[in-house]
């Protein structure tokens, strides 16, 4: 029996709804449909059908002194429905707490996406006046920011690797471009555990990951803490927080089922 290509079975309008709502980002809260309609190459008409077929579920909402469109509160609730239903976000919530207390700093828990590391989960400590708050939900690079270094260090699949831009954008001064720079710094990181970043993706932020797998042995997610970068030498690194979060993220990857 010949497997057709799933493609071949995507609904137009389906499509086109999806890139309405995908049009809406960080940077981007509001828009209206002369603007949709030159983003999506769309008739004005087709796009406020769409918006009001949105509208009407709950997925889209119109700002009425604007007259501009953004998310409705259904795009939130199916987010938190997508995290509640994650076995790694549940397990993880009680272990991100106690490592936010022990190392004074604030955590996270993400995983790969679309070539990306998207955090799901975060804790902050109580007594900080002055902490990094994790961009839930944000894609974030894999060859700058210490959560996806695992992944590139840890995951097996050749593949994997072979995603890294061949011109790596500059985040800051810290940021290593070179890929074979890079790929020393990886072959460190898979030799001590655990990734770091250096101010390479924000300034003045530091932060510390470590790769969570599960039952398969596979690297499913990748647990961090993230602080100022003042607060984080390199020192207390190796000393304090890298055996905390060693400790903790062998912690939950047994939750999930792994077996050294």
């Amino acid at each position: 029996m010949v497997r057709r290509d799933k493609t071949n079975y995507v609904i137009q309008s389906v499509a086109h709804s999806l890139d309405v709502l995908e049009q809406f980002s960080r940077d981007v809260d509001e828009l209206g449909v002369t603007e949709l309609s030159k983003r999506l190459k769309l008739h004005k008409n087709n796009v406020f059908r769409l918006l009001a077929t949105l509208e009407a579920r709950g997925y889209i909402e119109q700002n009425r002194s604007t007259e501009n469109y953004r998310l409705g509160i259904r795009c939130l609730n199916l987010g938190r429905s997508y995290i509640n239903h994650m076995g790694l976000v549940r397990q993880a919530r009680p272990i991100l707490s106690d490592l936010a207390r022990r190392c004074r700093e604030s955590t996270f828990v993400g995983i790969v996406r679309r070539d990306a590391v998207v955090p799901l989960e975060a804790a902050e400590p109580e007594d900080r006046v002055v902490k990094i708050t994790p961009p839930i939900g944000e894609s974030l690079p894999l060859y700058c920011t210490a959560s996806g270094k695992v992944y590139l260090a840890f995951e097996a699949d050749e593949e994997l690797k072979s995603t890294l831009p061949e011109q790596m954008r500059t985040h800051t001064g810290q940021t290593i471009i070179d890929r074979s720079k890079l790929l020393e710094q990886l072959a460190a990181v898979a030799s001590n555990g655990y990734a770091v970043d250096n101010c390479e993706y924000m300034e003045d932020v530091c932060s510390v990951a470590v790769p969570i797998r599960d039952y398969t042995r596979t690297v499913v997610g990748s647990l961090a803490v993230a602080g100022p970068s003042y607060r984080i030498p390199a020192e207390r690194v190796a000393t304090e927080i890298a055996p905390v979060i060693l400790e903790a993220g062998q912690d939950l990857s047994r939750r999930l089922g792994y077996n050294e």
